[in-house]
């Protein structure tokens, strides 16, 4: 039985995550559903990003992945479904298939809304459903959609780089209130080319070391390392860094809406620097 995730930032607290269920299990019967997560952040294309790229994969090829992020960020004219390394992607046409990707796909196609209908969650799953078992069944995505379609591209949030210095954004805390940094370990090791380093956020909290584990360092201390997504990690053993820290994850919303004096401030408790020596 071919897989099906689901990713969303619907959350848990009433009927609809269980009824896209529903509608997914009406017009793609033969698949097995798996939930990734529903409680994305509404408006964070960095956090689903970071979400969705390192949980899809891990999932064999041939894997279906429904992305609900954002879904009605702007009126839908139509639904993206692409096919990347071996795998099935389908998602609004918000920028957040590249950001996921970090690349274009090697192969989009629109999904067409009907225009009578309205334009809500469970219609847009029903599309979504149709167009997974059509080409489950044998269809190629040209047969499914348009391929003509020229999507909207997001670029991944990088890190910022100078020569003895990198500059990173918080883009996920997770549920021990460990802070996620969107520099890698490839990143970090080619900047850092054998130098000591500082990371330093806060102001006045510094690291000077990357640990393996969390029990490197003494319960209570704080530490750095990298996570199994190999990501940069700040974290507390056996305590809430982000709590104790006061760390706020990037909002590319919030900083839209900012006046410049609060998002100077805010600045402070969402990145995190490392400088080399």
């Amino acid at each position: 039985m071919p897989l099906l995730t689901l990713t969303s930032d619907i959350g848990q607290h009433d009927f609809l995550a269980g009824a896209v269920k529903g509608q997914l299990l009406q017009h793609a019967p033969h698949f097995t559903l798996v939930d990734i997560t529903h409680q994305l952040s509404p408006f964070n294309y960095p956090q689903a990003a970071y979400v969705c790229r390192n949980a899809i994969k891990n999932f064999p090829p041939g894997t279906f992945h429904l992305v609900m992020v954002n879904l009605f960020d702007e009126k839908p004219e139509h639904l993206l479904l692409a096919e990347h390394n071996g795998y099935f992607i389908g998602c609004a046409d918000n920028g957040l298939l590249t950001m996921i990707l970090e690349e274009v796909p090697q192969k989009v196609v629109a999904l067409q809304l009907e225009k009578t209908q309205q334009k809500n969650t469970l219609y847009c799953t029903a599309v979504f459903a149709r167009a997974f078992n059509e080409v489950h069944n044998g269809k190629l995505l040209e047969e499914v959609g348009d391929a003509s379609v020229s999507i909207q591209v997001k670029n991944p949030l990088r890190p910022l780089l100078g020569n003895n210095w990198m500059e990173g954004q918080i883009i996920f805390i997770d549920n021990f209130e460990n802070v996620i940094v969107n520099i890698t370990r490839e990143e970090f090791e080619e900047q850092r080319r054998g130098r000591s380093f500082k990371i330093v956020f806060k102001r006045d909290e510094v690291i000077d070391k990357i640990s393996d584990t969390y029990a490197d360092v003494v319960e209570g201390e704080k530490l750095a390392m990298f996570n199994s997504a190999a990501y940069l990690e700040i974290a507390i053993n056996k305590g809430n860094a982000a709590g104790l820290f006061g760390l706020q994850g990037f909002s590319e919303k919030q900083q839209q809406q900012a006046q410049q004096q609060y998002l100077n401030n805010r600045l402070f408790y969402q990145t995190v620097k490392v400088y080399f020596e």
